[in-house]
């Protein structure tokens, strides 16, 4: 029995249009604080172990981009960038309407949530407030990379027994529609076990 129409309205079709958007892709608006915290409302609902919370977000925006941009410069000057390389890469954070910092507090010593349980819940978190942002009609996608183990940006976002995860990073996509690849087809990832 079919329970929802993936086509209609409903939180399936919501998630099944879902796709990543880049950077360079988003404009103005970002969203407001009020719209930031519902996000993040929604990644407190994410599979969780023990009670545990094992990340916080912190939102870079307006004036803010600036010292992040300054600290990617930084950051790719330091693993050995050219100097126009890294002039791109503070370029492009400032071409971001807004970044998420994405800081996991993993307890290695938990006696209930192993470390995998808990990045398990980092995981769903990041795609509980991605899929938010969708539902509210903004575009964002997760980055990582080499920046995220540079150490002056990783001593500006994290505490003592902190990791920087990524940005998220979030606004109003340029354009609508679908994506330029197309996605496997969903029973080529779905099968009963044991296999027949």
């Amino acid at each position: 029995m079919r329970r929802t129409d993936p086509t209609s309205g409903s939180t399936v079709g919501v998630l099944l249009s879902r796709y990543s958007v880049g950077g360079k892709h988003l404009v103005d608006p970002a969203p407001a604080q009020d719209e930031l915290l519902q996000m993040t409302a929604a990644a407190l609902r994410a599979p969780d172990h023990a009670g545990l919370i094992p990340f916080r977000f912190a939102a870079v925006r307006g004036s803010a981009l600036e010292r992040l941009a300054d600290l990617f410069e930084q950051a790719a000057a330091n693993a050995g960038k050219s100097a126009a390389d890294a002039a791109l890469d503070r370029h492009r954070a400032l071409g971001i309407p807004l970044l998420v910092a994405v800081i996991a507090r993993i307890d290695t010593g938990h006696p209930v949530a192993t470390v995998h349980e808990q990045w398990m819940t980092v995981g769903g978190a990041l795609t509980n407030f991605l899929n938010a942002a969708h539902a509210m009609g903004y575009g964002g996608k997760m980055l990582s990379g080499a920046k995220v183990r540079s150490v002056p940006v990783m001593q500006a976002f994290c505490g003592p027994g902190e990791q920087l995860v990524g940005w998220m990073v979030l606004g109003t996509p340029r354009k609508t529609g679908t994506p330029k690849f197309d996605k496997p087809d969903a029973a080529d990832v779905m099968s009963d076990w044991p296999p027949a």
